[in-house]
């Protein structure tokens, strides 16, 4: 067989040459899936699905839980030359009308606890199918189906799947990528940290999240990894007990927690802190071995950059995590190997991207297979990739002198303060969420001020502990008015402050009431901060936090 060009081609190939072997399972492995199992479900689907209208060209879309039966049907839409797409989980049902309409996708696949919301949608697709009703266990092909001719019929440059963006400055634009473009990204991320078919892999990100869509899907599936699907991310601490996976990503908010726990443990034992201390290599080895992260050859860390002192802290467990950057528009563009990461840098452009800084900083990227374009959307593709190629990204970064990069803010967030001085908020607020667990989103304003102020939240999975601890009723409005849950939260401030100059450090916050969750009037289903909405949102807050003169 020649190489791989096509997402159902590399899929066979791994059906015929390593049939025996565990391509697709569940935490405790309740489901498990050879390589043969996994492509007689794809066949089934895909011919079922066939029956029900879909084809080559037409668009597909889930809206499920991380598990199996995503990778399942998509994949067999995906045989037939479909274009598969995923809604987040906390779209509301105005948001999933947009995008099934927007998209024009004919199928719809589901859980029941999303039916309702689908329905109040008033999106017109063809079929809804629900997996909890055996929709998908019941899809049959006709008698005339045949399945080889439609894989083999999907060419590289048919539009293999679509990333919608966040939408803070918009309506959601649907990112087009294509089979030949998934492929050329593969390829420039391996040749830094590579992949292969002994590899294992946890799949725990919505799948409506670029990272998990290309890098443990995509991109397992293009190089035969072992996917271990994890429908709630609260057991991931499970899975990677479970797992002891070989490559790992994650977020910065993890690797904190992950440091915030061991250091928790390591307090509550005098052996276990001398020797970790000490940096023992028995200790360190016993820590990694018992968070499931022994076998990691490389991890990756993407979103934002990794705060120092927990970069320092893996190193110290030989956790060989680096930090990487990318867009839904471009894929994974920088990375450095683990060897030669630097603290608070993305590394360097992967083989095949071109970048160029303009003068206001902003980074632009040029490669042969970052996105087709927007869809059904010229205009914002042209606003995008210039006549030359050159997708302007709106990050702006800065560049050491062995080229390594560093990115500063979005463009158009910096804040830029009553002196003239321009910040970036998100370096102000990772280094305020780093210095406590009980810390969630944190949001710094200063644009136009003579000051920085924040709005602070509380975590959501670490204020019920505190709750426990102090006694108190697990309500926000109760735990923000304790003087010990604002002498924590006041405790994180100062030692991020301690980390950041004059000008940048937080002279007020308010601990809102609220839990900022992904997916609300807050947060994108990706976590990042709706700054507008927020401002106006919280504009007494803001405006009571710079009425005292006292700063």
């Amino acid at each position: 067989m020649s190489e791989p060009q096509t997402l159902p081609q590399a899929f066979q190939r791994h059906v015929a040459e390593r049939p025996d072997v565990v391509a697709l399972r569940t935490l405790g492995g309740a489901v498990s899936l050879t390589w043969r199992q996994y492509g007689d479900e794809v066949r089934r689907i895909a011919g079922g699905l066939a029956a029900l209208g879909l084809k080559r060209g037409d668009v597909f879309a889930a809206l499920l839980t991380n598990r199996p039966e995503f990778k399942l049907t998509e994949m067999a839409a995906n045989h037939l030359g479909a274009t598969t797409f995923s809604i987040y989980n906390t779209c509301s049902a105005e948001q999933i009308e947009y995008l099934l309409s927007h998209s024009g996708a004919k199928i719809v696949v589901t859980e029941q606890q999303y039916v309702e919301r689908i329905k109040a949608s008033g999106a017109a697709v063809d079929h809804l199918l629900v997996v909890e009703d055996g929709d998908v266990a019941r899809l049959e092909p006709a008698a005339d189906f045949d399945f080889e001719a439609a894989w083999k019929g999907v060419q590289p440059d048919d539009v293999l799947c679509m990333i919608y963006t966040s939408g803070t400055t918009g309506p959601p634009k649907g990112v087009e990528h294509t089979h030949r473009g998934a492929f050329g990204m593969a390829g420039a991320l391996t040749s830094a940290l590579p992949l292969n078919a002994d590899d294992k892999v946890i799949s725990y990100l919505p799948s409506a999240h670029a990272a998990d869509r290309f890098v443990c899907y995509y991109f397992g599936t293009i190089y035969g990894t072992e996917i271990t699907t994890v429908a709630d991310m609260k057991q991931l601490p499970a899975a990677l007990a479970d797992v002891h996976p070989t490559v790992f990503a994650a977020v910065p908010r993890v690797w904190e927690k992950l440091k915030i726990g061991v250091e928790l443990q390591v307090q509550a034992n005098e052996l276990l802190a001398a020797g970790f201390e000490a940096g023992a290599p028995q200790v360190i080895a016993a820590i990694r071995s018992k968070l499931g992260l022994d076998r990691v050859k490389w991890a990756v860390s993407g979103a934002a950059a990794i705060p120092p002192g927990v970069f320092a802290f893996l190193q110290k467990l030989d956790i060989p995590v680096t930090d990487i950057w990318g867009m839904s528009e471009i894929g994974l563009a920088t990375a450095a190997t683990p060897a030669l990461a630097k603290a608070g840098t993305v590394g360097i452009p992967l083989p095949g991207y071109e970048t160029r800084v303009l003068e206001d900083g902003e980074l632009l990227i040029r490669a042969p297979f970052i996105m087709k374009g927007y869809r059904n959307d010229p205009e914002k593709t042209a606003e995008a990739i210039d006549a030359d190629g050159w997708m302007h990204t709106g990050d702006v970064v800065e560049v050491d002198d062995e080229g390594f990069l560093k990115i500063v803010d979005r463009k158009k967030e910096l804040i830029i303060n009553a002196g003239g001085k321009n910040m970036s908020p998100v370096n102000i607020e990772n280094a305020i969420s780093a210095e406590s667990m009980l810390i969630g989103a944190v949001m710094a304003i200063g644009d136009g001020r003579p000051y920085n102020v924040a709005l602070i939240t509380l975590d959501p999975e670490a204020a019920p502990v505190y709750a426990a601890k102090f006694g108190l009723e697990a309500d926000p409005e109760v735990l923000v008015k304790d003087e010990r849950v604002i002498a924590a939260v006041q405790a994180g401030v100062d030692a991020g402050n301690d980390k950041l100059s004059r000008i940048e450090q937080i002279k007020r916050f308010t601990l809102l009431p609220t839990l900022w969750e992904s997916g609300g009037d807050e947060l994108t289903p990706t976590g990042k901060l709706k700054r507008k909405p927020i401002n106006a949102k919280y504009a007494a807050e803001i405006d009571e936090l710079y009425a005292r003169q006292d700063a």
